[in-house]
């Protein structure tokens, strides 16, 4: 690797179609951005013939793997030489500003929560995802990382997912709203109720409650919510999405006079598909640890590796994780 610029560790392994879908969306982003350099981690074979094909892939060998159905702390505290490990290793160490991996979730949550650290201040890290939606991109947090919250965490939710709006959406006030079953205040859970009187008076550009219709709608900027719900609202999002793709083209190619008519419609369908894709966006970053560590989706192709690779290079320049220690510092 030769010249200065962003550096970003990346998971070579980690992925449904690793490694090759993960070299491949690497050399997608290191020929977009020429300031931006990937310390490729993973098995020897895997990450010296990559180097060979860039000068700004660097090879870090990793002996080992975390698979997508092990034990994610377990796995992290004994396979001290996996990517994962060895890839928020890097940042830990300096020698990375980030770390990519669209490996298992679970074990990139231990390891940044454990080996990066957390920002001081955070008690609980959350995964911030941006979706597509009718009016604009939206970030919704937490999709996964803490199913079990407090009202305050929820607080310091809301402060960084507002951070994230504002590094990686270039939104400069980001309009905050709280999931829960009815716009009223005292609507919800318990959990709810009682962080919605907490965000109301600490909270930055807080609205109010939103609904589970309002968050495809782009009601707000930054939706906040629980991990297990965020979870749920999430997946709930991409079956949506999937089936009614999958009903739209085989109701436009169910006879020879509509596949006809449907090709009339196809450049206008594959633009609405692109802007509708959240692997446009990158991977969703742990937000709360003392780097910019993002993961993505395990069915990420070659485009949605650059994406992910790219926006941790954006969060690492647009300083993420400072904004997000002064959010919190002063909530």
């Amino acid at each position: 690797m030769s010249g200065g610029g962003t550096a970003i560790a990346v998971d070579a392994v980690g992925g449904d179609h690793a490694p090759d879908a993960v070299v491949e969306g690497t050399l997608i982003a290191l020929s977009a951005d020429p300031s931006l350099a990937v310390l490729l981690v993973g098995p020897e074979s895997v990450v010296s013939e990559a180097a060979s094909r860039s000068e700004r892939i660097t090879p870090i060998v990793a002996t080992e793997v975390i698979g997508m159905d092990e034990s994610p702390t377990q796995s992290v505290r004994v396979k001290r030489d996996s990517s994962i490990v060895v890839g928020c290793r890097l940042i830990k160490e300096g020698k990375a500003g980030g770390f990519f991996s669209a490996g298992n979730t679970g074990a990139v949550l231990a390891a940044g929560t454990l080996i990066v650290g957390r920002i001081a201040g955070v008690s609980r890290p959350a995964i911030g995802a941006v979706f597509p939606t009718a009016a604009k991109p939206s970030v919704v947090v937490d999709i996964g990382a803490s199913s079990d919250c407090r009202p305050e965490h929820l607080v310091a939710f809301a402060h960084m997912g507002a951070a994230y709006a504002r590094t990686l959406l270039g939104l400069e006030e980001p309009s905050v709203g709280l999931l829960s079953i009815g716009e009223e205040p005292n609507k919800g859970s318990t959990l709810v109720v009682q962080a919605h009187r907490l965000m109301a008076d600490s909270v930055p550009g807080f609205v109010g409650n939103v609904e589970g219709r309002d968050v495809p709608r782009g009601v707000v900027d930054v939706v906040v919510t629980d991990g297990f719900t965020g979870n749920v609202v999430v997946k709930v999002m991409e079956g949506v999405s999937a089936t009614l793709i999958a009903q739209m083209k085989h109701a436009m190619t169910s006879s020879p006079l509509r596949t006809a008519a449907a090709s009339v419609l196809a450049p206008a369908m594959r633009e609405l598909g692109r802007r509708m894709d959240p692997d446009v966006y990158g991977g969703a970053p742990l937000l709360g640890v003392a780097g910019a560590v993002l993961i993505g989706h395990g069915s990420s192709g070659p485009e949605a590796v650059a994406a992910g690779v790219a926006a941790s290079a954006t969060a690492v320049r647009g300083g993420l994780t400072e904004h997000i220690a002064a959010a919190v510092s002063t909530a």
